[in-house]
């Protein structure tokens, strides 16, 4: 195999991509096309059958409605199975998928075998119920997906669209998220702790020095110092922590800065151990709390919290209700206040995979989660609800390095998981380390770390700049200066 224009990397900080983890998969496809076909379709059915072709614009809005949903499931199928890949640049090796995958169920064995590649919904459901096994480790197999696996859109990824993603991303009450939080929270506090190690953060850490391989708690160390130093944290300031997790991140702001802190969090595990964490660490009981409530219950009231902080807590907000919550963040800032809003996100510029790794993560990972979207789209929100962009960094890369290190961490646990909660849960959360570790390095998913205030003539933007860290840069020799 040979690519001339396509580098590898080979840092200790990251999950380096072989030549082959660096392929493009399919991305084609048109909003414009598919629009202009549900357009376009109802008027050809509508002159083609007897019984209707004499109706008028009522009759084609009829057809319209009923062929609409058609229409998008065969474009999206075609484009899907026929698309070309975004380019060609690093050549697959062509084996067949027997070189990376053993299936067992005799009915999948005879429709996929030798050059004849596995849909990776097919795949992953089967993996699941041990079906079918990796030939060797997770990661690397995973690295090399586009030989054997294919990224189409089949029959049950339609189903689980229509029927549950759709109606969910509609909902969105206080009862579902409470459900799906605490179901997916409180499943065991040693279920986390056996990958997200001592810290027990589930956001993405920081890389500050991509040369060196910094431990996970480093990676974590980095981000809350950072977050922090953003947020401009005083003894005097009020902090707020939205989705607080575990509460390391309060715990943290008030041993080290003397703010009084308080965390929001659905999951009553992670209330318990956030609190007992805020003990441990000497803090005083009424510096810093966690409240095991909805978001929609924190009490109200103009500018009550100095310092706003939420990682990766808004993806399960939804989309419905986005801009309900970034309207409650804003009444509760203090006019000079401080937000920091940390969110996970796809790429605008997306591939098929993009596209299936985010209905999985969806349906097995964060069901409910469906505000992950692209940077602008989170921006334009933000905007909207009149908060001033101050800084942005984007974390992709640092996600992916903080995801090896918990897919590390998985795997040398792996006796006790499946000890406790079964082979499917061990093989569920490997593969979704995994794949993720490849999605945040190669941009199909990214983290956006975004610093804002009020967009008001009296906030006092230079108080600010000795803070803003994407000006304050570290030079590695002193230039000279043009005369």
């Amino acid at each position: 195999m040979s690519a001339t224009t396509v580098r590898e990397t080979n840092l200790p900080s990251i999950k380096n991509a072989p030549l082959v983890g660096l392929a493009e998969g399919p991305a084609q496809f048109s909003n414009y096309h598919l629009a202009a076909l549900i357009v376009i379709v109802p008027y050809f059915v509508k002159s083609m059958i007897p019984l209707v072709n004499r109706g008028g614009f009522k009759t084609y809005l009829f057809i319209l409605l009923l062929t609409g949903v058609p229409t998008t499931v065969a474009y999206w199928t075609l484009m899907s199975n026929y698309g070309a890949r975004k380019n060609e640049k690093v050549v697959l090796p062509g084996k067949d998928i027997e070189e990376y995958i053993t299936i067992k169920d005799p009915e999948l064995k005879k429709l996929y075998s030798g050059k004849n590649k596995i849909p990776m919904q097919v795949f992953h459901d089967a993996y699941f119920e041990g079906k079918i096994d990796f030939n060797g480790d997770v990661l690397e197999i995973l690295e090399q997906r586009h030989d054997w696996a294919k990224f189409n859109f089949t029959p049950e990824l339609f189903r689980y669209v229509f029927m549950d993603f759709i109606p969910e991303v509609i909902v969105h009450s206080k009862s579902q998220d409470e459900e799906q939080v605490r179901d997916h929270y409180d499943r065991g506090d040693d279920f986390y702790a056996w990958f997200l190690g001592p810290r027990m953060i589930y956001t993405s850490g920081v890389v500050l020095s991509p040369d060196t391989c910094e431990s996970l708690e480093t990676l974590q160390d980095n981000k809350l110092a950072i977050v922090c130093n953003k947020l401009d944290l005083k003894p005097t300031d009020r902090l707020l922590d939205v989705g607080c997790g575990w509460g390391t991140l309060v715990a943290y702001a008030a041993k080290n800065f003397g703010c009084d802190a308080t965390g929001v969090t659905l999951g009553k595990n992670q209330a318990k151990f956030g609190t007992q964490r805020i003990a441990d660490n000497g803090v005083a009981a009424d510096k810093a709390r966690i409240l095991c409530c909805d978001y929609r219950e924190i009490p109200h009231g103009q500018g009550i919290y100095d310092k706003i902080v939420s990682l990766e807590m808004a993806e399960h907000v939804g989309v419905r209700r986005y801009s309900a919550f970034l309207a409650q963040m804003y009444e509760l800032l203090s006019d000079d206040g401080i937000f920091v809003f940390q969110v996970a996100g796809l790429r605008q510029g997306w591939q098929f995979e993009d596209l299936i790794w985010g209905l999985f993560m969806n349906k097995y990972v964060f069901p409910g989660a469906d505000a992950s979207a692209s940077l602008a789209w989170v921006v334009n929100k933000l905007e909207q609800a009149n908060f001033e962009i101050k800084s942005i960094d984007v974390l992709g890369v640092h996600y992916s390095a903080t995801l090896w290190r918990w897919y590390l961490n998985w795997l040398s646990n792996k006796d006790a998981i499946i000890g406790k909660y079964g082979d499917k849960w061990f093989r569920t959360w490997a593969f979704f380390l995994a794949w993720s570790t490849i999605a945040s390095r190669q941009g199909t998913a990214s983290v956006f770390q975004i610093t804002m205030h009020k967009n008001l003539n009296a906030y006092h933007r230079i108080l600010g700049a000795a803070n803003h860290g994407g000006i304050h840069v570290k030079l590695t020799k002193e230039p000279e200066l043009i005369r």
